[in-house]
C-alpha cells in the first residue's frame, strides 16, 4: 500500500490519534519545513503528518515554504498526499460544518515560490493542471467518508487567496462569479508543487464560516474555532478509515 501523507491545516497543528513514532527533521533543497515530519501509527496504518501552519501554528499562509513541505514528504516516502484545509462557504451547498473533497481550483495568490522549476536548476516543465487533484485518491476520501457515515460534497472549486486577512464582500461576489465554491488561503501552490513532484494530492475542504457577505454578520474566530472543534471528530474517523484503504 502506497504511504500516505496528511498535512494539517487550522485546527489540526497535531492528530489525536496519531501514535507518533519518528519525528524527523528534513533538509531540503528549498529551505526548512513548517515543522518537523513525523511519522506514526494512524489505527494499524503508517503514515506521514505535517502541520503546514507549523506546530504552534505560527506560520501565516503566505509565509508557509510549501516547496519545502512537499519535497520533505516525497523524500520521507509519501505517494499520496491528503491536505486539509479550513475553508469559507459560498454557494449554498457549502455552509458552516460541510466536509467537500473539491475537484477544481483557482489560484489568486501572489508572490509565493510556486514552482520547483524556478530556472536555478536547470530545465523548465510545463506540467498538466487540467485536474488539479488526483481522481483516485479523491475518490478514496468519498468512499471513506461514506464508510463512516458522514455526508460529504464530492466536488467543488476552491479559490485559493492570499491570506492571512479575510476577503471583502466584493470579492467573495467576484470569486462566486468566477465559479468558486469555497475560499482559502493554502490550496496554491501546494496543489501543483505535489503535481510537479508525482505526489497523488487531495485537498479535504471543511467549511468553518460562510464567506464575507453572505451571512449578514460579521466573521470571528470564534465561529471559526467552533466550527473547526465541531468538524474535528469526523475528519479524525474519515482519516482513519482512509489510511485503512488498501
Amino acid at each position: 500500500m502506497s504511504l500516505l501523507a496528511i498535512i494539517g491545516g487550522s485546527g489540526f497543528s497535531g492528530l489525536s490519534s496519531l501514535a507518533v513514532t519518528e519525528s524527523r527533521s528534513v533538509d531540503t533543497p528549498y529551505g526548512e519545513t513548517s515543522a518537523p515530519v513525523a511519522r506514526g501509527r494512524l489505527g494499524d496504518s503508517e503514515v506521514l503528518f505535517l502541520p503546514r501552519h507549523g506546530a504552534s501554528h505560527h506560520l501565516p499562509p503566505h509565509r508557509i515554504n510549501y516547496r519545502a513541505n512537499l519535497w520533505a514528504l516525497k523524500h520521507c516516502g509519501a505517494e499520496r498526499v491528503v491536505a486539509l484545509a479550513a475553508v469559507g462557504g459560498i454557494t449554498e451547498r457549502f455552509g458552516p460544518a460541510v466536509l467537500s473533497v473539491p475537484d477544481q481550483i483557482v489560484d489568486y495568490t501572489y508572490g509565493r515560490e510556486h514552482t520547483l522549476y524556478d530556472g536555478t536548476a536547470g530545465g523548465v516543465e510545463h506540467i498538466d493542471v487540467t485536474e488539479p487533484y488526483c481522481g483516485a485518491l479523491r475518490q478514496s476520501l468519498i468512499r471513506a467518508c461514506e464508510q463512516v457515515g458522514c455526508e460529504v460534497v464530492a466536488g467543488g472549486t476552491y479559490g485559493a487567496t492570499q491570506g492571512p486577512r479575510l476577503e471583502t464582500a466584493a470579492e467573495i461576489r467576484r470569486y462566486e462569479r468566477d465559479g468558486c465554491d469555497m475560499v482559502g488561503m493554502t490550496g496554491m501552490p501546494e496543489a501543483a508543487l505535489a503535481r510537479e513532484l508525482g505526489l497523488c494530492y487531495a485537498s479535504f475542504a471543511f467549511v468553518v464560516n460562510w464567506a464575507a457577505g453572505k451571512s449578514g454578520t460579521v466573521i470571528t474566530m470564534k465561529e471559526i474555532e467552533d466550527n473547526v472543534t465541531l468538524c474535528s471528530e469526523r475528519i479524525l474517523q474519515i482519516l482513519l478509515a482512509l489510511a485503512a484503504c488498501r
